[in-house]
């Protein structure tokens, strides 16, 4: 049995016997006017973040979710795209289709605003995606990629990059890990299909995506996660495994590279009225500018005595200098 396999069977078993311990099952509730979760779309919450942002979902775009699980995210986005099949969920499982159709009977109880006919539910794999080219504004998936080995990781990214409009957005959350993990782990199919024994360093992660032509990436979260200790794991190490919230933009490449955000900024604190480093970036004094890791850089290459540009926080809101 392959490890595709292997997967397809334990979200199988999830969506049959809801397991509210199942993979991460961390994903935030959303509190907005209006908008009630029944309680059998929480316990099938298998995910590791959200890829629900309002600053992705206005002009009710249209929007395409991979890997439905008890349709909680499909709801959300519904919540900002209240249109006759403007989300369409995908997903391989076919209890799981159907225990999503069932939770969207609940939610309509619970919701008047909400119409099950918002949301097209289609069986269909993350390798092919049954969608037309550039048919879509947002692409979301949540702990899913993770999941998947190295050439099947790529096929899956060129995939949503295939259907996604120019300047579309894929919003993803995953587990990443910078320890290295042994092969013991790493083919553990069943450990890898609980989004634990697939976890990619960071910047492996965002290189996929990057290499798939995404000229814009910006972290937007990264949170702990999950423990493998040699006590419960194969492993004689214990290995911190943490979650990233990412978004990645289907803006041309720079020539330079892509930009990538990870929660730097610049801040400008000599006597003149500002600080233009002649590529459109503009510092005003005291007040922080986000600047991608590319024009941090660049910046602090400069050497300047007035020029302070922070590390990481792997936490951007937007409002970037790109």
């Amino acid at each position: 049995m392959s490890y595709l396999e292997t997967t397809k069977d334990l979200y199988k078993e999830a969506a049959l016997s809801p397991d509210v311990g199942l993979c991460c099952t961390t994903n935030p509730i959303w509190e907005l006017p209006g908008l009630s979760i029944p309680k059998i779309m929480q316990e099938m919450n298998y995910g590791c973040g959200s890829t629900v942002h309002p600053r992705d979902l206005s002009r009710q775009p249209k929007i395409l979710y991979v890997g439905v699980g008890g349709g909680m995210e499909l709801l959300q986005f519904a919540y900002f795209s209240r249109k006759k099949g403007h989300v369409i969920g995908v997903d391989v499982v076919d209890e799981m289709l159907e225990a999503s159709r069932v939770n969207f009977k609940e939610a309509e109880a619970l919701n008047p605003w909400f119409s099950s006919d918002f949301v097209e539910l289609h069986k269909g794999d993350a390798l092919n995606l049954p969608l037309k080219d550039q048919s879509v504004d947002v692409a979301a998936q949540n702990c899913l990629f993770n999941i998947f080995k190295e050439e099947d990781l790529k096929k899956a990214i060129s995939e949503m990059y295939r259907v996604l409009k120019p300047h579309g957005r894929l919003v993803m959350s995953d587990p990443t890990c910078e320890q290295q993990m042994n092969q013991t782990l790493r083919n553990d199919e069943r450990l890898r299909a609980l989004c634990l024994s697939g976890s990619l360093p960071i910047d492996q992660y965002v290189k996929a995506l990057t290499d798939a032509g995404f000229g814009t990436i910006e972290i937007r979260a990264r949170k702990p996660y999950r423990i493998l200790d040699p006590q419960h794991y194969p492993t004689e190490e214990l290995i911190y495994i943490e979650s990233i919230e990412v978004a990645a933009i289907k803006d041309p490449m720079p020539e330079d590279g892509p930009c990538v955000f990870t929660g730097k900024a610049a801040i400008y604190y000599g006597d003149q009225p500002y600080f233009d480093d002649d590529k459109g970036h503009v510092l005003l004094p005291n007040q922080p500018l986000a600047v991608c890791d590319k024009t941090a850089q660049a910046l602090s290459d400069l050497n300047r005595n007035d020029i302070f540009v922070s590390p990481s926080t792997y936490h951007y809101d937007g409002g970037g200098c790109c």
